[in-house]
């Protein structure tokens, strides 16, 4: 029976010091989402210069919050592996003079067991997550969304947040039509065709502290951060990206009609999808893609 014993501890010692870590990641990412609303209220709204420097320092704190988590756990699965290859020896020299032993199948079963007890209870704590989300905004928007891309045979196409989401989502699409056009690529030339076309893009962007139109040098500021940042892209860039492109862009939106830039052109047009709602600082876009049920019956 000690044999049972000197298997059976290591394994809940790790599972226990399992459950423990990913409460205290829980708990870290409460606290940092609540620091990042604390950020959100700090900055008015209607100052984009601010904004977007706010959504680059979140986008990194929620990386490398994930970056630490993954490597947490890394950690913790490589010294539970190794601790269980030094208990596995030690029982097996002191099971060699042991009779009567209880057969490994029971073991390996009592090992199931208990893992499967453990994903039950995180599937519970996702649903319970899930279940408290029903009535918020993302969730409704979500809703929203989906029953129109349906109604197109479409679905949401994920882009990261990290401050490039606008340019990712043109990059996605654009690889629909076999064009290969890098985020790097497309920040470079937005910004170069919005230099070239001033008159067009200045009467557009104020100063968020004194209300007036940007001065040559502050615009020549906007176009450098474009390029050298991840400054979140919005409505200007996306007329810029549609001239450079020669393509219409349609922005799908839950509450809206869709907005289409580049209406001029005849090409097929890039579609995005516009959420106000999607993470902590709300607005982020996303691309698409065709139903998997309607792309299957296309190609049949």
């Amino acid at each position: 029976m000690e044999s049972v014993t000197a298997e059976e501890l290591p394994e809940e010692e790790e599972e226990e010091e399992q459950e423990q870590l990913l409460k205290r990641h829980r708990k870290e990412k409460k606290e940092l989402q609540a620091k990042i609303q604390s950020m959100k209220n700090a900055v008015p709204k209607n100052d984009k210069k601010r904004r977007k420097q706010l959504i680059e320092d979140v986008a990194k704190l929620e990386g490398e919050m994930e970056q630490k988590h993954r490597e947490e756990l890394e950690h913790l699965k490589l010294t539970s592996h190794a601790k269980n290859k030094i208990d596995s020896v030690v029982v097996n020299i002191a099971c060699l003079d042991i009779e009567n032993q209880q057969p490994r199948i029971s073991k390996a079963q009592k090992r199931r067991e208990k893992k499967a007890a453990l994903e039950k209870e995180r599937e519970e704590r996702i649903a319970e997550a899930e279940i408290e989300n029903l009535s918020g905004a993302r969730h409704l928007e979500n809703q929203k969304l989906a029953r129109i891309l349906a109604a197109r045979h479409l679905e949401i196409k994920q882009i990261p947040s990290d401050g490039h989401c606008m340019y990712r989502a043109i990059e996605d699409q654009l690889k629909e039509q076999e064009c290969l056009l890098t985020v790097a690529t497309l920040r470079s030339q937005t910004a170069e065709y919005m230099q070239n076309h001033v008159e067009d893009f200045l009467p557009f962007l104020t100063n968020p502290n004194t209300g007036d139109i940007y001065t040559p040098e502050e615009f020549g500021k906007y176009c450098d951060d474009i390029v050298n940042t991840a400054a979140w892209g919005g409505q200007l860039e996306l007329r810029a990206l549609s001239h450079i492109l020669q393509t219409p862009i349609e922005v799908i939106q839950a509450d809206s009609p869709p907005i289409v830039v580049g209406e001029e052109y005849s090409n097929k047009p890039l579609t995005l999808i516009y959420m106000r709602h999607a993470y902590g600082l709300g607005e982020h876009y996303n691309s698409v893609k065709q139903l998997m049920d309607s792309a299957t019956e296309n190609g049949s």
